[in-house]
């Protein structure tokens, strides 16, 4: 897919999380935000996979280890047919499916995560299991930078490196922001690159709400043979909004009908200036 078609994908997109998330009052509104354009691209740009294909054993994988983002990720799946978005409607209600975490219960979720921390070893499992099996499939899993102080990250690391597992990206969604503050004053992992490298992955730091710069990061892939991929993507919490953007509040803040209306006025805007 073109950049134009991808950058008004992800207009549409932030118009539905913020439907939904209304709908059902509650969700993850700043880290959906955050992170659209990255689950876009993958998608719409990169991934091997379709409703058509999801139980071959030849597809592409991608696991969202910052699962609380879930509703980043139904609107895509939704979008790419996965299931009927009319599903969307039951978000968080009773006896649905579509809860605030991805559970392999819906269609096109690969792994059920939100407790962090989980992602990355499971993606790096996967990947272990790829070259095992002679398959060409990559796999792909996405963190937020809150979730990195957990110790399984690292122990994954090790071993993504130690297997040289180059068939796997991790992408960082750093928006700088968790539920109780600043990354950097909860528990600061910077600099997260280096530390990386020193595991042995190959690092590429990427504007994480651009799509250009999105797609010729993954177009790279991999970056060094032989190492595990990682995409550090900058990204804005509550990206496309202005009232939200780079405020803690917003991790899982849901919009007021004013709040609400005022969102959707400048998403549109953005929309009809492109």
């Amino acid at each position: 897919m073109n950049e134009g078609l991808l950058i008004e994908k992800s207009n549409q997109y932030r118009h539905k999380i913020l439907k939904y998330i209304v709908e059902a009052n509650a969700g993850h509104t700043g880290g959906s935000l955050s992170c659209i354009d990255i689950i876009n691209v993958l998608y719409n740009d990169v991934l091997n996979v379709s409703p058509e294909t999801f139980t071959s054993p030849d597809r592409d994988r991608y696991i969202q280890s910052k699962g609380h983002c879930v509703e980043a990720l139904f609107v895509v799946l939704a979008d790419k047919g996965f299931f009927p978005e009319d599903d969307l409607n039951t978000l968080c209600k009773y006896k649905s499916h579509y809860i605030g975490h991805p559970t392999r219960k819906i269609k096109g979720v690969e792994q059920n995560t939100g407790a962090l921390g989980h992602g990355l070893p499971i993606a790096v499992g996967t990947a272990i299991a790829a070259k095992l099996d002679e398959k060409s499939y990559r796999v792909f899993t996405l963190l937020g930078d809150g979730e990195l102080p957990e110790g399984s990250n690292w122990e994954a690391a090790l071993t993504a490196a130690h297997y040289k597992l180059d068939n796997l990206c991790a992408i960082i969604d750093k928006n700088t922001l968790q539920i109780s503050g600043a990354t950097a004053d909860v528990c600061n992992t910077d600099p997260v690159d280096s530390k990386f490298e020193s595991f042995g992955w190959a690092v590429k730091h990427v504007k994480g709400n651009d799509i250009k710069a999105l797609k010729e990061a993954f177009d790279s892939l991999p970056f060094e043979k032989g190492k595990p991929n990682m995409i550090i993507a900058h990204t804005v919490k509550g990206k496309g909004v202005s009232f939200m953007e780079n405020k803690v509040s917003w991790h899982h803040g849901v919009p007021n009908k004013e709040q609400y209306e005022q969102a959707i006025g400048e998403l549109t805007a953005a929309s009809n200036n492109l």
